[in-house]
């Protein structure tokens, strides 16, 4: 299935450096591109895109706001957000995954980076590292004062649904741990595991993994830690 990748960012020469780079791809095709959310949105329902690369910082609607209403969109959902970011560590990233992207990615990533992130995001699973979108949340909610008058009671509330086995494995994937990691500290199988993130998913209306995570974190299941 050849994977159709939408780029939304405001620097034409960026977009043309991207399109030559997935289109070189066998199994990868540009669909479009646009230069603001607003245009992104638009174009994400009319060309069925399956991977949109996100810039944030966009004139007009910026990729903050068009993540929202594309993670929003029933008709979008499975449309997968890769937030693309000059910073590694910002807190735009952050609200950017709590409005559903699947994750992010450095421009200066190298290419090879970028296609495997294209892929990562549209397979449904967690976007390049997990242990650094766990620990770009971690260090943003430690920093953050309202810490824990800012507990989404809602998303505590559902963790209610989640068996223990559940909990255990949704804990282990906010720690940033793959499948194969959480099966071997847990002494069960890959599959098992696979088996419970996605029970785990459907149970908490999360899109994937990164959603997870981010549940993980605002719920209060699990704690930020400072190093």
């Amino acid at each position: 299935m050849t994977i159709r990748v939408l780029l939304a960012d405001d620097q034409a020469l960026l977009r043309s450096a991207f399109r030559v780079l997935v289109d070189s791809e066998p199994d990868m095709e540009v669909v479009g591109e646009a230069s603001d959310g607003a245009e992104a949105v638009r174009m994400t329902k009319e060309q069925h895109a399956d991977v949109v690369l996100m810039d944030i910082r966009m004139p007009g609607t910026d990729g903050l706001a068009a993540t929202r209403m594309i993670s929003a969109d029933p008709e979008l959902a499975d449309v997968r957000v890769v937030i693309l970011t000059t910073f590694e560590v910002d807190d735009y990233v952050v609200q950017s995954l709590r409005a559903g992207a699947s994750g992010f990615l450095g421009k200066g990533s190298e290419p090879e980076e970028l296609l495997t992130a294209i892929r990562t995001a549209a397979g449904g699973q967690a976007l390049l590292s997990p242990a650094a979108t766990t620990g770009l949340i971690a260090r943003f909610l430690a920093q953050d004062p309202a810490d824990d008058g800012d507990r989404d009671p809602a998303r505590a509330e559902r963790l209610d649904s989640l068996t223990g086995r559940e909990r255990e494995v949704l804990v282990q994937v906010a720690g940033g741990h793959s499948n194969d990691e959480i099966a071997e500290r847990l002494e069960v199988s890959p599959l098992t595991v696979k088996t419970h993130v996605n029970r785990a998913m459907a149970k908490l209306g999360a899109r994937d993994r990164a959603q997870l995570v981010v549940t993980a974190y605002e719920s209060g299941l699990v704690r930020p830690r400072v190093e």
